[in-house]
């Protein structure tokens, strides 16, 4: 039994129930145009006949029998006692007709009973005037209800046809859906390969397909992604994790040759990286888990002050625009600064260069090194995980290489970005937000 759920069932369903109202209705007005038609041109016959004999009955009497005139062969006279003065052939032979007597005010009476179609005419006004019918009889497809009978056959019929064509239709316009489904039932994480048939057409269908088609290959590259990020993230974890091992383990074995000391803090290091890789894969974590931190309007240009002077190292020099205003989650923006400043120490010669503007509608930090700078075709590798250039890992091997791609990701969280830019020498990051109102609603907006 079909399901009743189904679009091609409810969609069949409606074609019929439309159809059968439809046919209903059409079937009806056709009855009742056929009848209101053909009767009405049978009494207009009957009555030019019945008042071509009337005439003549006021002039004479009339022949008996009386001759047909064209196909109505139904006529007789009666006098006001009900005799029958003349009649044609085929009223003699009928049992009866239908006994009419118009009034003398109006001469002319139509009748249609069961099976024929009469008009009665008195002669003249007088009260024992005769009268002289003429009728037809009715066809058989106007008898009783065969009319009515052969149009709801009809429409009966003509209704299967459309609930046929229509569950035919709807099968093969939704068999590509079957496909679909079929095809995305055999589709796991463990093999995204597969696609579905797209059908030919440009219809919803195949617009349908395409999507979801597109969404399977967004679906592979994120899940691929996940999996090489896994790999290295245990591949970074790994290196450390059995560095460390191989220290402890000989520092049991030859207890008398290692320097204990040295090993505790070699394992203190290690575990310091192995904490900022933890750390980092957690930030990456709430970044990734749609819950976005709560937001203030900040005052950029000191934040970029007080992250630059709370923390040690290179000196860094920071030029501000005043009323540089950005809506953004303090804690997730100190971070971005902290991690641009602090790759810009690890790099530079001499010292760090900082400068926070606005643009248009974007408040801008450009923060400035003075070392080697970053080729042009490392500058979108460096944003990968767990990507560090050469130089990177000679300055610092503590680094966990995640603090640029977090950096971006909460730049694009924020509605903004994160580049590198040209420079005359050593590396340009340029974070550009949107643009806040250049004043505080109240003067601890910031400060929260």
């Amino acid at each position: 039994m079909p399901d009743l759920q189904s679009i091609r069932t409810r969609t069949t369903l409606a074609a019929i129930m439309l159809s059968l109202l439809v046919l209903t209705l059409l079937g009806v007005t056709t009855s009742m145009a056929v009848r209101s038609t053909s009767e009405n041109q049978m009494l207009d016959r009957a009555e030019e006949v019945a008042g071509q004999w009337a005439a003549a009955a006021r002039i004479s009497p009339l022949p008996d029998p009386i001759p047909a005139s064209g196909n109505v062969d139904l006529i007789q006279s009666v006098d006001a006692d009900g005799r029958i003065l003349a009649a044609s052939t085929a009223a003699r032979e009928r049992p009866t007709l239908p006994q009419v007597r118009p009034s003398p005010e109006d001469r002319v009476e139509r009748l249609r009973d069961a099976s024929v179609a009469l008009v009665a005419i008195r002669t003249t006004a007088e009260p024992d005037a005769p009268v002289v019918s003429a009728g037809l009889e009715l066809p058989p497809y106007l008898r009783g209800y065969l009319l009515e009978y052969a149009l709801g056959a009809a429409g009966l019929l003509l209704v299967g046809l459309i609930g046929w064509t229509s569950w035919t239709r709807m099968g093969q316009t939704l068999r590509p859906v079957a496909a679909v489904r079929t095809q995305l039932a055999q589709i796991t994480v463990s093999d995204l390969s597969l696609r579905v048939p797209v059908p030919d057409g440009n219809d919803e269908i195949a617009m349908l397909v395409r999507t979801a088609n597109q969404t399977l290959d967004r679906l592979d590259e994120a899940v691929t992604q996940q999996r090489r990020f896994a790999s290295t993230t245990a591949h970074e974890l790994r290196n450390p994790i059995a560095a460390l091992r191989a220290e402890l383990e000989d520092t049991l074995a030859h207890p008398d040759e290692v320097d204990q000391l040295g090993t505790v803090r070699s394992a203190l290091s290690v575990t310091d990286r192995l904490e900022a890789i933890v750390g980092d894969l957690l930030v990456l974590a709430h970044l990734q888990a749609d819950d976005p931190a709560p937001r203030d309007r900040l005052d950029l240009g000191a934040l970029v002050t007080q992250e630059a002077t709370h923390t040690e190292g290179m000196p860094v020099t920071v030029r501000a625009e005043p009323g540089v205003w950005v809506c953004g989650s303090r804690i997730q923006l100190i971070r971005v600064l902290g991690n641009l400043v602090a790759n810009a120490r690890r790099h530079a010669e001499t010292g760090v260069q900082v400068f926070v503007s606005s643009t248009g509608d974007q408040a801008v930090v450009a923060v400035c090194d003075d070392g080697a700078g970053i080729a042009p075709a490392d500058r979108d590798r460096v944003f990968e995980r767990f990507v560090r250039l050469a130089d990177g890992r000679r300055r610092d091997s503590s680094g966990s290489g995640l603090g640029l791609p977090i950096s971006r990701d909460i730049a694009h969280g924020h509605g903004g970005t994160l580049e590198i830019e040209d420079s005359s020498r050593g590396a340009r990051f340029v974070l550009r937000l949107p643009h806040a109102d250049r004043q505080p609603a109240d003067s601890g907006a910031s400060g929260s």
